[in-house]
């Protein structure tokens, strides 16, 4: 029942962050960030209870319906927005705290170097711009602002915007 009230909860929240939305039956029928969700909390409960291929398999059918990846043992909180999410990476390690954003085309990914623990962990109320690449074992406060195609690979702390600068000579 938890898993119902936590989709609710979910869908309400699109309608609140997004003004193009009406209604909470548009946002549980045509949003991927919603229908994401839906199998990632699938496939999550599953991993939790050491049926990976199943998870495995279940996430893979999310990414091939909505464009967005998510590996089943990420943790993510409540109330997550994915606007747009086409092309979305959230990995196995990552933690996604509550009330979150997270548009089109980010990662939240390793590096390559690091094992056990190799993916972010974001802190509550946290937007993360279109494009934007977090990697590795890191931190990011909460109430934090993750510029358009910035890439992070240090902690964040709390209350903090992070953006790209390109200096024009």
């Amino acid at each position: 029942m938890f898993f119902l009230q936590e989709l609710y909860e979910d869908a309400k929240n699109i309608t609140k962050k997004d003004p193009a939305c009406k209604n909470i039956l548009e946002a549980i029928i045509l949003y991927p960030g919603f229908h994401i969700l839906v199998f990632h909390r699938l496939a999550h409960f599953l991993y939790k209870h050491k049926l990976f291929f199943l998870a495995r398999l279940i996430s893979q059918i999310g990414r091939f319906f909505t464009g967005i990846e998510i590996h089943p043992g990420a943790k993510i909180g409540r109330r997550l927005f994915i606007d747009h999410g086409m092309g979305i990476v959230i990995g196995e390690t990552s933690t996604i705290g509550d009330d979150c954003i997270i548009y089109h085309n980010s990662t939240l990914g390793g590096t390559g170097k690091d094992k056990n623990k190799r993916h972010p962990d974001l802190g509550n109320n946290v937007m993360v711009g279109a494009g934007a690449k977090i990697l590795g074992p890191i931190k990011i406060g909460n109430n934090v602002k993750i510029g358009a195609n910035s890439v992070v690979t240090k902690n964040i702390p709390d209350n903090v915007t992070v953006i790209k600068c390109n200096q024009i000579i």
